[in-house]
């Protein structure tokens, strides 16, 4: 009896809760990837393993930092992996699960459909099907029209078939928030192109705001009838992309490296680019290395709060930022309770946005800790490829190509902590304490 029960301990299989295989599954995603950026096939003069697996990373946690710049290093075969990446990583491995599963006549069981809820961030499981599979239309049909909009543009200028590609390859990168570019330069020759600018970041707006969002906005027939949580992001998102680009406006104006040496014109259209790009999507301009020290401060706050719940960008989310501004300012004012657009919000949900913020921060000062020991640059060139790793942007003062060894792991770590979410990690990590049990008040000093 002793031996056939300790067979049965030594082969119980092993429970994994909705984030860890959320989490397990993302890794599957970038260790393939990492496999066929590697084939011969998949570059011009073969890459290290290194820079394989940090590729494969940055594009599947639609980051977009690189250690190789993907147009002249990476063949056709290569850049199509990393397309298939970024719009995998952008919209969600389970989406496309999900996908083929209700194409092949399956159902979607309870299981699928908490993981589903932990991968798009949703409250409850009610509705998530339907979430994916308006996630997917929304989702291919806008970035249809973007290729469309963008052929237009380059296709004239690059022949059919190149033009074509990459109207396909960026419009996938912008609306899943990654800064892929294939040009060397990323998007600085286009600075003052209207096409570019607006078709851009038209998809990096509507690939951030968030998936419940655009859903809510096609259903939803008057502005009344929209979500809380809609209504708040349409806001905060219209008064955070205003107030940045009058500053990068204001503050780049006569910097010679960025703004300076521009026409009037072009000083408009890159102030506008580059304030709405920091939050998600690491396009650029502008040379970021010529920016003011006040400028990249700024942008280091943007890229760490981040795009919208259920987008394809990351950061701890603006709704996140929103609840604990409101916080704050509900304990200046002598309330207790925290109140948004005349809605209460719930305690739990205050503690969330604290235990986001909280573990984002210190994993951001881990990495900006350990890079300091490894890598030889500046503080601030530091804190800056940290953060954008973290809030999967991909904009780089030009560390990422000087990084060593180490230095590469370390960020690699930080993208893949950054993608799966603060809140998925914890999860992964703790127990869940189910004792009913209360204890007396007791008082802290604090402040």
């Amino acid at each position: 009896m002793k031996v056939e029960k300790r067979r049965a301990f030594l082969y119980e299989p092993i429970q994994l809760n909705p984030p860890q295989i959320l989490a397990l599954l993302f890794l599957v995603l970038v260790l393939a990837g990492a496999l066929l950026l590697k084939l011969p096939i998949a570059s011009e003069k073969g890459v290290s393993w290194i820079d394989a697996f940090f590729t494969a990373v940055s594009a599947a946690t639609v980051t977009g930092l690189v250690t190789v710049d993907p147009g002249s290093t990476f063949t056709l075969f290569g850049e199509i992996v990393i397309l298939f990446l970024i719009q995998v990583g952008g919209l969600g491995i389970m989406s496309f699960a999900v996908l083929v599963v209700l194409m092949l006549g399956k159902r979607i069981g309870i299981k699928q459909r908490l993981i589903m809820q932990e991968a798009l961030n949703q409250p409850s499981i009610g509705g998530v099907i339907r979430l994916v599979r308006n996630l997917l239309v929304f989702s291919l049909s806008i970035e249809a029209v973007a290729v469309i909009l963008l052929s237009f543009r380059w296709v004239p200028d690059l022949g059919w078939g190149k033009g074509i590609y990459y109207s396909i390859f960026h419009t996938v990168a912008a609306y899943n928030n990654a800064g892929f570019g294939l040009w060397p330069d990323n998007l600085v020759r286009y600075v003052g192109d209207p096409t570019v600018n607006l078709v851009i970041t038209l998809l990096i707006i509507t690939g951030g705001i968030g998936f419940t969002v655009l859903v809510d906005l096609w259903y939803s027939k008057k502005w009344k009838e929209l979500s809380l949580h809609s209504r708040i992001m349409i806001w905060s998102t219209l008064f955070v992309n205003v107030v940045s680009i009058l500053v990068f406006y204001a503050f780049e104006y006569n910097n010679p490296h960025t703004l300076g040496h521009l026409s009037l014109g072009e000083k408009i259209w890159a102030a506008y680019f580059q304030g709405i790009s920091p939050r998600t999507a690491g396009f650029n301009t502008i040379d970021i290395a010529g920016m003011r020290q006040d400028s990249l401060l700024f942008m280091i706050m943007l890229m760490f709060i981040g795009a919208g719940s259920a987008s394809t960008g990351g950061g701890i989310k603006l709704t996140t930022f929103i609840v604990i501004i409101f916080a704050v300012l509900t304990f200046l004012r002598g309330k207790n309770e925290v109140t948004v657009l005349k809605r209460t919000i719930r305690t739990g949900i205050i503690l969330r946005a604290l235990a986001i913020a909280t573990i984002s921060m210190l994993l951001v000062f881990t990495g900006v800790m350990l890079l300091a020991m490894t890598e030889k640059a500046p503080f601030l060139t530091i804190l800056f490829e940290v953060v954008s790793a973290f809030g999967t942007v991909g904009l780089s003062m030009g560390l990422t190509f000087k990084l060593t060894l180490i230095g590469k792991i370390i960020i690699i770590c930080v993208m893949f902590l950054g993608k799966i979410g603060p809140l998925t990690l914890a999860f992964s990590i703790a127990r869940p304490d189910k004792s009913n049990i209360r204890y007396p008040d007791g008082d802290l000093f604090t402040g």
